[in-house]
Formats: structure tokens, C-alpha cells, sequence
């Protein structure tokens, strides 16, 4: 009776394992961006092509939690996006086209120095209005046709970690500032291969929201109170790196997953 019971226990368990498991691809963390000259940063990884129709953009529902108001939209072509409002929008916009240019995988975003979103309800925290009922700077987030999100993963266990890949993603989150390193920010995207080929795991770290701000405050205590985002003139006042000793490299970050950059190596940093 006892085997009875347990039996089908293990077996729905091992059923919900398999659905959490993602497909079979190659994991990709970095790619070499040998077109970078023609790169256009202002529009980033989606190009002309995947822009929103802005001739209409209708509210859909309300994305809860987190720090910035985000709702789910469709354009003036029916396609969904997610709308982010505040000051994370900004930020987030250029730091996904400098870690796009540099070569690591991203999601597809835009800015939109104004947006009317018809039949908008009032947000949950004080924005930025423009053009009478306009929302101002609104990053619109989407996904290109095909590809799927099919997990997280872990700053310290996953398939790049300790390899110059991985000790780049390091520096580049210590050049933008990005101080809420967390779990549920880090994405796993499946692309299908073309024809009959295999696809790709892509690890991208998202929200990136929390960048070109203030990071480095001196008490401890303070930090989660003085830390800021989409700060230009703190993000300049900010050190970048304390130093260089025994082939390591130093930097001044105090954000979360402090010590993952305890033991970035010269040439990890160099490349």
C-alpha cells in the first residue's frame, strides 16, 4: 500500500523534472560580433525590422511585482510586448545595446521617448508623462518569432563558469553598474535550428535595469538604501577598479553575487 502511494508520488515528480527541463541545444553565452561595424546601437539586436507599431498600442494586463511598472501590450500589428515605465527603462535599453555589441546574448528591446497606450490604467508609482495622457520613456520589451524562454539559470553552476566568456559577462556587469545580480533575472532562451539542426540554449542575463547608477556606497548599511539606477552623474563618480595585484583583477563592486568578482584574472579581463 505504502509503494502504492509513494509510486505515483516519484513518477508525477519525475513528470514535472521533465517539463522543467530544457530542450536539447548547444549553450550559448558569447558570440564574436565580427559584424560589429555594422552594428546599429540605436536600435539594437532587433533591427528595423522587429520596431513596434506604435500607430496603436493597446493595454492588455498588469505585470506585478518588482521595482518598475510593466504591463503586457499589443502594437498597432497585434504583436504582444512587455512595457516597462520609470527610470529603469533608459538604463536597461543601453545596457542591453552594449552587451549586444560586445557580443552577448540579449533580448530584443526598444525605447520609446513617448508612448500612449489606449486604455492604460493609472500606474502603481509615479511616472513620467508626456504629450497629454503620454507615458514617457517606455522601453518595449518582445522576443523574435520562434524562440522561447525554458528556464533560469545559476551564477555559479551552468556550462561558462570560470571561462573568459564568463569573466567578461563579470566585467561588463561591473562597467553598467548592474547590481541586482539575482537568479530570476538570468534567462534561458531555446532558438530552433534551422531545417533539421540543433538548436541553442542562448544565457542572457536580463532586466538590466539596475545599471548606471550608484553602486559603490562606503557603509554597508547603507547600500540598499543609496543605491540608484539611471544615474548619469553618480555613475561617473563611481570607481570602476581598485586595482591590479598577482594577475587579478579588482574591481569596486558591491553589488549582489559580490563574490563572483573575487578572482577575475588579467587575461579574462583583457579579453
Amino acid at each position: 500500500m505504502v509503494l502504492g502511494l509513494v509510486t505515483p508520488a516519484v513518477e508525477a515528480q519525475d513528470s514535472k523534472d521533465k517539463k522543467k527541463s530544457p530542450p536539447d541545444g548547444t549553450p550559448v553565452l558569447w558570440r564574436a560580433p565580427d559584424d560589429l561595424p555594422a552594428r546599429n546601437l540605436y536600435l539594437g539586436p532587433g533591427g528595423e525590422e522587429m520596431k513596434p507599431d506604435l500607430t496603436s498600442v493597446t493595454f492588455e494586463s498588469d505585470e506585478t511585482g518588482g521595482y518598475s511598472v510593466k504591463w503586457q501590450v499589443r502594437d498597432g500589428s497585434g504583436k504582444k510586448w512587455t512595457a516597462k515605465l520609470g527610470r529603469e527603462a533608459q538604463a536597461e535599453t543601453a545596457a542591453v545595446r552594449l552587451m549586444w555589441a560586445v557580443g552577448y546574448m540579449t533580448e530584443v528591446n526598444y525605447l520609446v521617448p513617448c508612448a500612449h497606450i489606449r486604455g492604460a490604467p493609472k500606474p502603481r508609482k509615479d511616472v513620467e508623462r508626456c504629450e497629454g495622457d503620454g507615458f514617457r520613456n517606455v522601453r518595449f520589451k518582445t522576443r523574435p518569432e520562434g524562440e522561447k524562454n525554458v528556464g533560469n539559470w545559476n551564477w555559479k553552476q551552468n556550462p561558462f563558469f570560470r571561462t573568459k566568456e564568463f569573466g567578461g559577462l563579470l566585467v561588463m556587469m561591473a562597467l553598467l553598474n548592474n547590481w541586482d545580480l539575482k537568479e530570476e533575472n538570468n534567462k534561458i532562451f531555446y532558438v530552433p535550428g534551422e531545417g533539421s539542426g540543433r538548436g541553442e540554449l542562448r544565457y542572457a542575463v536580463t532586466d538590466l535595469g539596475a545599471s548606471f547608477g550608484q553602486v559603490k556606497v562606503n557603509a554597508p548599511v547603507l547600500w540598499r538604501i543609496l543605491r540608484n539606477r539611471n544615474d548619469p552623474q553618480d555613475y561617473a563618480r563611481d570607481p570602476f577598479l581598485e586595482d591590479v595585484k598577482g594577475g587579478r583583477v579588482n574591481f569596486f563592486y558591491t553589488g549582489k553575487q559580490g563574490d563572483l568578482f573575487d578572482d577575475i584574472g588579467v587575461d579574462e579581463a583583457r579579453w
